[in-house]
């Protein structure tokens, strides 16, 4: 039996650089932690929005548990770059952009629509 296939997890797009690292430091010679998309969208949502996990899980169309994950993992990168001088770079996660999830949501009204 097989696992159930992954839902999508819709973030804001992110606009901001890629890398972050210690200055003076060629990039080349530093340690590179990973920190996808969804990690950035749960902690701003959580820690920059203020928004509650439960609120915040909704908006990212999964479960409290998994945003509390996120959380997790995604402040533990920040503070290891942060303290360790490692370099931290944004990429890729499990996401689905907003303009992706507004167009998944008027496909699902269209289908909707046409039961009725």
């Amino acid at each position: 039996m097989s696992p159930r296939p992954r839902k999508g997890r819709f973030c804001h797009p992110f606009t901001g650089d890629s890398f972050y690292k210690p200055r003076a430091v060629p990039l080349s010679a530093l340690e590179i932690v990973a920190l996808g998309y969804d990690e950035i969208e749960a902690m701003r949502l959580c820690d920059y929005e203020g928004l509650e996990q439960e609120d915040a899980a909704k908006k990212m169309n999964i479960s409290r548990g998994t945003i509390q994950r996120l959380l997790y993992s995604g402040r533990k990168k920040v503070i290891e770059a942060i303290t360790q001088s490692k370099a931290l770079q944004i990429e890729g996660g499990e996401h689905i952009l907003k303009a992706e999830r507004e167009l998944i949501d008027s496909r699902i009204a269209e289908m909707e629509k046409e039961k009725k």
